[in-house]
């Protein structure tokens, strides 16, 4: 694993990079050495834990190519950052007034650029420090670190000795976010859903909620159900949901046998039935909706099986 700490000035990542080495055994890279020689060196130490500080965007560029890099970002309380910045000022008799103002200085030249403002936001762990006690805050950037790195390790459940890269999906998630990703295309007023069906791991189809084709689009009036603000009368709805529109561009046929359903909300009753009909064998689904036991009801009758996933939302926020 090679991890990339970044951070706004003083604002400790400089300690998670210490504790990583000191307490997990990571072997800090020279981040001043040429990003090429970098890049090929943490690749033939691939399966070592490796860290590094990050500060420019060229050399995260280089190296988030690799499937087993991950970065995390680190931010803390203007309060804290002033507290260790002063800890580590060579002039410790300024006044407060003037290190204050000389800390804003600093903070607005190292923070506010555009190369380290993308740096952060590109990172895949947000780490936010909101306690200023300088006492604990070693001990709860360890006990953090240990719990993400856990995580991070990606063991699989069937192997435990064998791990994946730390941030590959499992199918669940991978399917989910596909579903989520679908729904981005949803034209409803309401609310956007996707649905993503497989088989053996493989995409058959995929749907998102809004009007029939050659319709007007559900956004631009197309049905006045949804644009009246009406939560009734769903029959009067001319949307198809998400998971019809999946159905209808299978078909039975391509939908076949041990199919599963994942869709990013429980599917209504209406949608419950079609499901049932084409043979789907599994439905997973990540938000809940009001009809659920209804739903439940018809999918358990006929020996479907339902279940609730959620996976980890990214960019990955971690409060200490």
């Amino acid at each position: 694993m090679l991890v990339a700490v970044s951070g706004t000035k003083h604002s400790g990542a400089d300690l998670v990079i210490k504790l990583l080495v000191d307490n997990h055994g990571f072997e800090l890279l020279d981040h001043t050495k040429p990003n090429d020689e970098l890049l090929d060196y943490s690749t033939k130490k691939y399966q070592k834990n490796l860290v590094i500080l990050c500060e420019t965007l060229e050399l995260l560029q280089t190296l988030e190519k690799r499937t087993f890099f991950v970065h995390l970002s680190v931010d803390a309380s203007i309060g804290l950052r002033l507290e260790r910045a002063q800890l580590t000022s060579d002039d410790k008799a300024l006044e407060k007034d003037q290190a204050i103002a000389e800390l804003i200085i600093l903070l607005d030249a190292h923070d506010f650029n555009s190369q380290t403002i993308e740096l952060r936001e590109k990172s895949h762990f947000k780490i936010k420090i909101v306690d200023n006690n300088l006492e604990t805050l070693n001990d709860r950037l360890n006990k953090m670190l240990e719990k993400q790195l856990v995580l991070l390790e990606n063991k699989k459940i069937d192997s435990p000795n064998e791990a994946n890269p730390p941030l590959r999906p499992d199918w669940d998630t991978y399917f989910m976010k596909l579903a989520t990703l679908a729904a981005s295309r949803s034209n409803c007023m309401k609310r956007r859903v996707g649905c993503v069906i497989v088989r053996e791991a493989r995409v058959i189809a995929t749907g998102y909620n809004g009007t029939p084709r050659h319709l007007t689009n559900c956004c631009n009036g197309g049905c006045p159900r949804c644009n009246g603000g009406d939560s009734q009368n769903l029959h009067t709805c001319l949307c198809l949901h998400a998971e019809e529109n999946a159905l209808l561009e299978a078909g039975r046929d391509r939908v076949g046998s041990n199919a599963t359903l994942y869709c990013d909300t429980c599917p209504c009753l209406t949608c419950s039935v079609k499901i049932v009909q084409t043979g789907i064998t599994e439905v997973v689904y990540s938000q809940s909706y009001s009809m659920d036991e209804d739903s439940f009801k018809v999918l358990k009758a006929a020996g479907i099986k339902v279940r609730q996933f959620s996976f980890i939302q990214e960019p990955r926020i971690v409060i200490v």
